[in-house]
C-alpha cells in the first residue's frame, strides 16, 4: 500500500485568496517545494483534496478550475514532484446540499485510498483549517499537521513544517 502525503491547496500549496481561479492570481507558498520533494524521497505519494465551492457559488466554472489546476500539477512537475491525483468538492451545503466529500467530512481522502491504494493509517494531511485535520482524522490518519493561520506571512510556512514533520514522522514510524 501507498503513504499519502495529503494537502489542501489554498493556504498550504498557494497563498490563501478567496476563490481562486484565475492563473495570474496564483503565488506559490515558499517551501512546498522542498516539502514535496522531501516526502517523495520518503516514498509517499502526494495528493492534494481540496474544497472548492466557489465552483457551486458561480464564482468560477469547473472548467476554470481544471485549467488552474492543470497548470500547477505542470509546475509541481517542472520542480521534480509528482503530484499523483487532484480530488475537489465543488459543493456548498447551502447551494447543493450535504455531501460527502467537502472537508471536514472525509470522502476525499477514502476515494484517494480506494483508487490509489493508500495505506491512510500511514498517511500525513496537511491543511490550514480545523476542517482539514479533521478531515485526516474522520478518515483514519494518526498524522495531521495544521498550518498556523494566525501567520500571515506567506514565505516560510512550508519551510518551518518540513523539520516538524520530520519530527513527526520520526516518531510515527
Amino acid at each position: 500500500m501507498n503513504k499519502a502525503l495529503f494537502l489542501d491547496r489554498d493556504g498550504v500549496i498557494n497563498v490563501e485568496k478567496d476563490y481562486l481561479y484565475k492563473i495570474k492570481d496564483f503565488e506559490f507558498i515558499d517551501g512546498i517545494f522542498d516539502l514535496c520533494r522531501y516526502y517523495q524521497k520518503l516514498g509517499f505519494i502526494i495528493v492534494v483534496v481540496t474544497n472548492q465551492s466557489g465552483i457551486d457559488r458561480g464564482y468560477y466554472t469547473k472548467e476554470d478550475f481544471d485549467i488552474l489546476t492543470s497548470w500547477m500539477v505542470k509546475e509541481f512537475s517542472s520542480n521534480n514532484i509528482n503530484i499523483k491525483k487532484v480530488y475537489y468538492c465543488s459543493h456548498h451545503p447551502k447551494i447543493s446540499g450535504e455531501c460527502s466529500c467537502r472537508k471536514p467530512n472525509p470522502g476525499m481522502l477514502l476515494r484517494a485510498s480506494k483508487e490509489l491504494n493508500i495505506d491512510l493509517k500511514n498517511s500525513i494531511m496537511i491543511g490550514d483549517k480545523e476542517r482539514d485535520v479533521q478531515a485526516g482524522i474522520n478518515a483514519g490518519l494518526t498524522t495531521t499537521y495544521l498550518f498556523d493561520e494566525s501567520n500571515n506571512v506567506k514565505t516560510s510556512k512550508a519551510n518551518k513544517i518540513v523539520s516538524k514533520l520530520e519530527d513527526i514522522y520520526s516518531v510515527n514510524t
